[in-house]
């Protein structure tokens, strides 16, 4: 109780980090409960009548191959979070995972990792990612998650070093050190619930960044084929010339949705920073 009503003043002091999880949870339950509301037939080509703006039947128009807007965007977001929350979820493990362990054991074993996070930071994801996804034979929600993640670990990795080498030398921890607490219970006991506020503004960030590279390449057309994304609905629509011919409704609302989730999580990166910020400040 105590921690839940701190994390709720805490939430409540903060209108940004309060504002940002208000817009990125209606986000979630409209992807999560909008499938449940929509007739999936709309969705297929020649479904409705082609090229049709919006009207009281079909809200949101119908795109140049007969398909519902309204429906395909409802179809799409839900693909489009769980692309950035998979790859969000994967690079995070890993960067905890190589921080925690740079940071704590040091020596040899600290500088492999830091080097080959500062070399992957150097080198051009985009880059990569096109490489790849352009070579895979058949793109996936789940392949394309993967991909994105192998280039996304880094910049959690660093920060959950840095950190973990502070709360090492932190007297509490050297007192357990010196009781004769092993290693691994000095990881996950003194240090890994002091690191929570940061993973969790890492993973704000990660989800942020993997949507980010996850929607450029679906746009250049490089993303699942078969699936319905915010990213694909992107690039059909260019693909078939919407702008050239007016058709607002197609590629207007994909453009919007994305919009909105990069504005939630970008209040929520922006919150939860400055409430670890406040918490450093505190501890210092």
């Amino acid at each position: 109780m105590g921690r839940l009503s701190f994390f709720a003043s805490e939430l409540t002091g903060n209108k940004t980090l309060f504002f940002g999880l208000s817009l990125m949870l209606m986000i979630c339950l409209l992807a999560v409960l909008g499938p449940l509301f929509v007739d999936f037939a709309n969705s297929r080509v020649g479904a409705t009548i082609p090229r049709s703006p919006p009207t009281m039947e079909h809200w949101f128009g119908t795109d140049g191959q007969g398909r519902d807007m309204f429906t395909v965007m409802i179809l799409a977001m839900p693909q489009t979070l769980r692309i950035g929350l998979t790859s969000g979820l994967i690079s995070l493990s890993v960067g905890v995972a190589l921080g925690l362990i740079a940071g704590f054991v040091g020596g040899w074993v600290d500088t492999v990792i830091r080097l080959a996070s500062d070399v992957m930071m150097t080198i051009p994801g985009i880059a990569i990612l096109v490489l790849v996804a352009a070579n895979v034979r058949e793109m996936t929600v789940e392949l394309m998650a993967v991909i994105v993640a192998t280039l996304s670990w880094m910049v959690a990795a660093r920060t959950i070093r840095a950190q973990t080498l502070s709360l090492r030398e932190r007297g509490y921890v050297q007192v357990a050190r010196l009781n004769g607490t092993s290693g691994l219970k000095l990881v996950f006991v003194e240090v890994l619930p002091n690191l929570l506020p940061f993973i969790a503004a890492s993973f704000v960030i990660t989800v942020s960044n993997a949507m980010l590279a996850t929607v450029g390449l679906e746009a250049l057309g490089l993303g699942p084929q078969n699936e319905l994304t915010l990213g694909m609905t992107i690039y059909w629509a260019q693909f078939y010339g919407a702008i050239i011919r007016g058709m607002w409704w197609w590629w207007g609302p994909p453009i919007l949705a994305i919009a909105t989730i990069f504005v939630g999580l970008m209040l929520t990166s922006a919150g939860m920073d400055s409430f670890v910020n406040k918490r450093l400040g505190a501890s210092s």
